[in-house]
């Protein structure tokens, strides 16, 4: 559960997937979108997946704004198909 100031700003899951993490169910409620609070929480959750040797992947909605975030964040594209683009991250080594 994302928080901010105390109240419900959004969720989140990060779940094992196979030798990977998988990045679900990501969601900001919509007025506090585009304030950077997408991206720490991102940060946070990538920099753990780092420290953990993880590779992160997702799927996001053909034409979603949420692709420019996760590329900017190090996801490429590993495959599309007609609704969804799925995405993956290697671990960034410090």
């Amino acid at each position: 559960m994302i928080e901010v100031e105390g109240a419900f700003a959004g969720c989140v899951a990060l779940r094992p997937a196979g030798n990977a993490r998988s990045l679900e169910h990501f969601y900001l409620t919509p007025s506090l979108q585009g304030e950077g609070i997408g991206s720490a929480v991102l940060r946070a959750l990538l920099a753990r997946c780092d420290r953990g040797g993880d590779v992160v992947r997702l799927n996001v909605l053909r034409g979603s704004a949420a692709r420019r975030l996760y590329a900017r964040h190090g996801f490429t594209v590993e495959t599309e198909d007609c609704v969804d683009v799925f995405m993956v991250r290697e671990p960034v080594r410090a």
